[in-house]
């Protein structure tokens, strides 16, 4: 590999899944059941060229932009998240390649991309989005408006929620964020006992750099890492 990025990233990727795998451990859970998504936000193809030799696939993009520009010249075989805000006239960049969108949190934007699912003749598999600690900051709906809005998307053929998603604080002690992510946990354990039909509640996406292990503890199956993979990031073109 002579990817000047790749001995770096190597190592990163590395260390990040053995940490994933202990975390697993500490709870008894099967490492295979939790998703690394690598958010590349700001970061070059090449970088992402680098990681797919190394055997990672799924990828994680916050701008809708961006990740139209990433599609167009990346390999089919990449799995594009978009785990960032999603305005209802950005999602017809993103619905025909887009494997998971994670930050659903409105009826509106649902709807929105179930017209452009049906241009494109598929089901986009979506997450709810929850504001947990109710920061005024980040987007997601309240915990007690999740259900209603669960069932009202359930009436969409086109989009399929697979499950919740959460950003917890940013928080020094990543212990302080264990509540949250157990709150996600039970709340998608409810959703479940509910049997709606065009729903299932086997995604978890919640988890960053700097406490996804305890993430991984209160049960979740996708964490999202940026800087631990890819190093500090770039936003002057953003």
């Amino acid at each position: 590999m002579s990817n000047e990025f790749t001995d770096g990233l190597k190592v990163n990727l590395e260390n990040t899944m053995e940490r994933i795998q202990a975390a697993c451990e500490r709870v008894g859970r099967d490492p295979k059941e939790v998703t690394l998504i690598a958010v590349s936000k700001t970061k070059p193809a090449e970088m992402i060229e680098a990681c797919l030799e190394l055997g990672q696939i799924d990828f994680g993009e916050n701008y809708p932009q961006e990740l139209k520009e990433k599609i167009a010249i990346l390999p089919d075989t990449v799995r594009w998240h978009m785990i960032g805000h999603l305005q209802r006239n950005k999602v017809k960049y993103i619905a025909e390649k887009a494997a998971m969108i994670h930050s659903v949190d409105s009826l509106d934007l649902a709807k929105t991309i179930q017209k452009e699912a049906i241009k494109h003749d598929r089901v986009i598999d979506v997450l709810i989005e929850v504001n947990v600690a109710e920061e005024e900051s980040k987007s997601g709906v309240r915990t007690d408006e999740v259900l209603p809005l669960v069932r009202e998307i359930a009436a969409l053929d086109h989009v399929h929620i697979c499950g919740l998603m959460t950003i917890a604080p940013f928080v020094d002690d990543p212990e302080e964020n264990r509540p949250v992510f157990r709150t996600l946990r039970q709340l998608s354990v409810d959703i479940a006992k509910e049997n709606i039909d065009n729903i299932s509640m086997s995604a978890l996406s919640m988890g960053m750099t700097n406490d996804y292990e305890v993430a991984i503890e209160e049960g979740a199956t996708m964490v999202r890492i940026g800087t631990g993979i890819f190093g500090a990031r770039d936003y002057s073109n953003k």
